[in-house]
């Protein structure tokens, strides 16, 4: 997947993520360059859903796509300055707009949502 999984400016550009497994049918994405940014593709290609953990096999960012490929929902575990003053690390939801990859002010993530995304937030990958 190229340049966080985009084209840019009509030219195709060099893959940044790798796809390491599966947890509960979400695919998990590893950087091929552990020194870029860790953000999750804008678009999906071959999956509904893309999942990052941390190199310890915690849960990072789940960002979950339209039938249209484009972003809707990301539900990520870092400071969130919003929520949580302190600077602790709170799980928490941003829903994105309709067209564009901007997304609102975040949410803490209700207990109904997430035991909805239970399964990628405790999972670890499937063998």
């Amino acid at each position: 997947m190229g340049g966080n999984n985009t084209f840019a400016a009509g030219k195709v550009v060099a893959y940044r993520w790798e796809t390491v497994g599966t947890v509960g049918g979400a695919k998990v994405l590893e950087l091929k360059d552990k020194g870029m940014s860790r953000k999750l593709p804008e678009e999906a290609h071959s999956s509904r859903m893309y999942l990052m953990q941390h190199s310890d096999g915690s849960f990072a960012q789940l960002r979950v796509y339209d039938h249209w490929h484009r972003l809707r929902i990301e539900i990520a575990f870092h400071p969130e300055r919003d929520l949580d003053r302190s600077g602790r690390p709170v799980l928490h939801y941003h829903v994105y707009s309709q067209p564009g990859f901007k997304h609102g002010k975040a949410h803490r993530l209700s207990d109904r949502n997430y035991r909805r995304y239970k399964r990628f937030i405790e999972g670890k990958l499937d063998k």
